[in-house]
């Protein structure tokens, strides 16, 4: 197949490329780096540099792809802490230039990386964003087959809590305690589509991704345990003392107020609603596993 990959060799995109190349499918990454050219070609796959900003990029990069991956990156929109950026709007923007590059290349198969929360528009917070850029897809003719992939929160996001860990020795958020909740590795979530990409495409469906379920607090006991600092909690404070840490430090109020609606939801379990009705098989990486993972990112650090 002729695969074209949006995302360039971010956390997901870079296993999927591997995976798909492996099983010798012609792969096209779009990178807006041009930098990144040679690491794309040094896998075995095709660079295609540009933005997914630009229709005409697009639409000349998706002719002749059999299936297109596609996926928008907030990193790829703008920093967290611009107070002018409109991410909802932005992400808008993205979901239309997909709309049309998709219909006017003629890619007839189509899977999208969306997220847990994406199944509403009531009280998800920052996610808010995928279920309107799934809404704006649907909006494509019914002939072309769409698979929306949605995640649940990435293991991989507790590296934004490495400072917070190294200076304070804790994990601080407005909800935690026993309550489990799914995680996933990106991994899982590259293998994942690299099978989807290999199964057929009919109409529209969704599959939720996930690898293990834990507790806020095993989280924080599992990377103590790893890092040697059995003293590592995982400390809930207020939702209103966290929001005004998140805008004292600078993050945009849309961003932050967001971020707390969505933990509450974490909390209140409205977020999982639709992905306990749809569990899937859960994938190979485990927390123990992350655990390592982080343990070798968080010496690293130490040390440089």
């Amino acid at each position: 197949m002729n695969i074209v990959i949006t995302g360039s060799l971010g956390n997901i995109g870079k296993p999927l490329t591997e995976l798909l190349v492996a099983r010798r499918h012609h792969v096209t990454v779009i990178s807006s780096q041009p930098e990144r050219r040679s690491a794309i070609e040094a896998l075995g796959a095709k660079a295609a540099i540009g933005t997914i900003q630009d229709v005409d990029f697009l639409i000349e990069t998706f002719t002749g792809a059999d299936a297109v991956y596609l996926m928008e990156a907030w990193e790829g929109i703008g920093s967290l802490f611009d107070k002018d950026i409109d991410f909802l709007a932005e992400f808008k923007k993205i979901a239309n230039n997909y709309v049309q590059a998709v219909q006017r290349s003629g890619v007839k198969n189509i899977i999208h990386l969306s997220s847990i929360g994406a199944h509403s528009d009531q009280g998800m917070g920052s996610l808010l964003v995928h279920h309107h850029v799934e809404n704006i897809l649907r909006t494509l003719p019914e002939n072309i087959a769409i698979k929306f992939m949605r995640p649940v929160g990435f293991f991989s996001n507790v590296y934004r809590w490495l400072p917070m860990i190294k200076s304070h020795g804790v994990i601080i958020q407005s909800y935690g305690g026993d309550q489990k909740e799914p995680w996933v590795s990106p991994y899982d979530i590259a293998l994942t589509i690299a099978d989807e990409m290999e199964k057929p495409f009919d109409g529209r469906t969704v599959h939720y991704i996930a690898s293990d379920e834990v507790s806020p607090n095993e989280i924080a006991e599992a990377l103590g345990k790893a890092i040697g600092n059995s003293d590592l909690k995982w400390k809930v404070i207020p939702s209103g003392e966290l929001l005004n840490q998140m805008l004292s430090a600078g993050i945009n109020e849309w961003v932050a107020n967001g971020m707390v609606a969505m933990q509450k939801a974490q909390e209140d379990g409205s977020l999982y609603e639709d992905f306990n009705l749809n569990k899937p098989e859960f994938g190979k990486t485990k927390l123990n596993d992350f655990a390592k993972e982080f343990t070798k990112i968080y010496h690293q650090q130490n040390n440089s």
